[in-house]
């Protein structure tokens, strides 16, 4: 049996150097100013000279952009502008919070203020109205708890899906505004 050879792993990240595959590219030293057009063997060489790779940077241009850098530290900087970006973004959760249709005036009063604290930091809240036994035949109940909340956080919060039964359970869902 005949092995063939590995081929290469497939390059993340800008071409540079012999990876270039135009004939011509449009070369921005190493201090940011532009050299014009040229063959990209001449561009790599005067690259060398500088002790730099000639990295592309915009390869859909129309000649691409190709650049005298560092390719590890260029790599690197994407990298850490990546983590950066995906460190900085806030993903959105949803948060349940459980009530009776015969809350206890406390009990709600706590309940809102979770639901409240969960709306400002951003997150979704579902509220679920659970019924056991003879309640389920006494809906109108539940629904009068889930429209007192809907009226308490019509300031901060805007209702996402409106109550609706599934089996024992009446759910409804607040997004911050």
């Amino acid at each position: 049996m005949m092995r063939r050879p590995l081929a290469p792993p497939p390059m993340s990240g800008p071409r540079f150097n012999e990876f270039i595959q135009s004939q011509k590219v449009r070369v921005i030293d190493e201090n940011g100013e532009n050299l014009g057009v040229m063959y990209t063997r001449e561009a790599m060489e005067q690259a060398r000279e500088v002790g730099l790779d000639l990295v592309e940077v915009s390869p859909n241009a129309d000649p691409p952009v190709a650049k005298f850098l560092d390719v590890g530290k260029f790599k690197y900087e994407a990298q850490k502008k990546a983590n950066l970006a995906r460190k900085s973004q806030k993903t959105q959760e949803i948060k349940e919070i459980k009530m009776r249709p015969n809350i206890d005036d406390h009990d709600y009063d706590t309940k809102m203020k979770k639901v409240v604290e969960f709306i400002e930091e951003g997150d979704k809240v579902k509220v679920t109205m659970r019924f056991r036994g003879r309640e389920l035949s006494h809906g109108q109940l539940g629904m009068a708890v889930l429209q007192r909340v809907a009226e308490q956080t019509a300031e901060i919060a805007k209702v996402e899906a409106y109550p609706r039964m599934e089996g024992r359970q009446m759910l409804m869902v607040l997004a911050p505004k």
